[in-house]
């Protein structure tokens, strides 16, 4: 995936990063005329900014690349949209992380999502690979990223439940994993009433299923990434309004994120037992929808009364948390794009984390501190479990109330995971609403790289 980063040959461009803090002690030690032309230019060493220094003839000797204040991660990327076609390296030497991130940053700013364009896209510049780089790293990475965002940018009409099945079947293929996918009206004979529910509405060609991969040692520690897959939503019967529905091509993104996190514990070979659970459907609406108080009963038994069918993607999670917990896992994770409360609370680029272990979190939070793919943890405040209360079912699927929506999703979730399992929930946009280096407008990748090096820290290859 990192086609736009090339072996050391002849002819490479310097590439000279510089901090804002250290540009005078650089300009004080350049030749003179050099130190010229970068006043000249305004050059300040702002993160992203690029200075092409000439040679004596006239030609590109250099290119001065500012890295702000502190090394910012994402200054490389801003490069390859700045620089013309050709071939560049960097002039110093750059231990890692940095020149992980410099390949990386430079390989998702070249991310174009081209499967429906005529044309090819425009000739990138090329960047040597960096010595101090983990190249295999940059490359799994970039992959699992690339996989993510293309996975979520694939128009709905393209990417439902049969299709989001194949791409895992197509991933397991490659690392020799197992893949069984439960479907129609085999969802009620397993028990699995609430992703039937959810998706039985929906063409008998676009029906719903539970797409169940399991990788790895039977005897390794058991990992289990859950991700919801709604392929597309319209509400249901509580159909959404057009502005909110024009995206929803996206709300299977939890599910891209579970493949993506699956790509990288398999290509990294992590001594575990890995298992995903996608429960993959379209909540449409026909006269087989699910409707408003009607009540479900889930694979764990528990009864839900349904307040609302745009709450859906809580529905399928149940079930898929439900099966999950049969294993005990050392470790249950889920990804969703579940709430707009969450987006109300902490906006469209911090994903939200909801955990039931002190230990898990605060190495979730670490890694995203570390690996600069942030979230901010949210409560799983009990009180607010009274939101939840039904006259007629076991729990109800939203609360009456609009606040803490979040919050009461979270809750829900809790009552199909058993206490005693470490788990994590998150609830994510997936989606960049404008585009920036290195991330562009259109779906994207959040957390997956704080989730991996959380889980290597854990699961050290030996």
């Amino acid at each position: 995936m990192a086609e736009h980063i090339v072996e050391a040959g002849t002819g490479a461009i310097d590439l000279v990063p510089i901090r804002k803090p250290g540009l005078g002690e650089w300009l004080a030690s350049a030749p003179e005329r050099v130190g010229v032309w970068v006043r000249a230019s305004g050059f300040a060493a702002e993160a992203g900014a690029v200075c092409p220094v000439p040679d004596e003839k006239g030609g590109l000797a250099s290119v001065l690349v500012g890295l702000g204040d502190e090394e910012d991660p994402w200054s490389f990327a801003a490069l390859p949209s700045k620089l013309p076609a050709g071939a560049y390296r960097l002039a110093q030497g750059m231990a890692m992380p940095a020149a992980n991130w410099a390949a990386l940053g430079w390989t998702l700013a070249t991310y174009a999502f081209g499967r429906y364009k005529s044309r090819d896209g425009r000739d990138w510049p090329k960047l040597v690979w960096p010595e101090a780089a983990d190249r295999p790293q940059v490359e799994r990475l970039a992959a699992a990223i690339t996989l993510v965002r293309d996975l979520i940018n694939t128009p709905a009409a393209d990417m439902g439940p049969a299709e989001l099945a194949a791409a895992a079947a197509e991933l397991a293929a490659r690392h020799s994993a197992s893949v069984r996918v439960v479907g129609g009206e085999g969802l009620l004979a397993e028990g699995y009433h609430c992703i039937h529910a959810v998706g039985r509405a929906a063409a008998p060609h676009r029906q719903p299923r539970l797409v169940d991969l399991v990788w790895g040692d039977p005897d390794a520690p058991k990992v289990t990434v859950v991700g919801k897959g709604v392929c597309f939503d319209s509400g249901g019967l509580d159909i959404k309004p057009s502005a909110n529905m024009k995206l929803m091509k996206k709300d299977m993104g939890g599910a891209a994120h579970a493949l993506g996190l699956a790509s990288l514990i398999m290509d990294s070979g992590l001594p575990v037992r890995l298992r995903v659970l996608v429960p993959a459907v379209e909540n449409a609406v026909s006269g087989d929808a699910i409707r408003p108080l009607d009540v479900l009963r889930t694979k764990k038994g528990i009864t839900v009364e349904i307040g609302n069918t745009d709450a859906e993607g809580r529905l399928i999670l149940a079930d898929a948390l439900a099966e999950a917990a049969t294993e005990t896992p050392a470790m249950l994770i889920d990804v969703a794009t579940l709430t707009g409360a969450a987006r109300a609370a902490l906006g469209t680029d911090l994903p939200a984390l909801f955990c039931n272990d002190e230990a898990l979190a605060a190495d979730i939070l670490g890694a995203g501190e570390a690996e600069a793919d942030p979230m901010w943890r949210l409560p799983l405040f009990k009180p607010y479990r009274r939101m939840l209360d039904s006259k007629v079912a076991d729990i109800a699927s939203v609360s009456e109330g609009s606040y803490a929506g979040a919050i009461t999703a979270a809750l829900f979730l809790q009552e199909f995971v058993p206490a005693g399992i470490p788990w994590a929930h998150l609830d994510l946009m997936a989606w960049n609403t404008a585009g920036r280096p290195g991330r562009p407008e259109g779906g994207e990748a959040m957390a997956l790289r704080a989730l991996f090096s959380m889980m290597a820290k854990r699961f050290p290859r030996r």
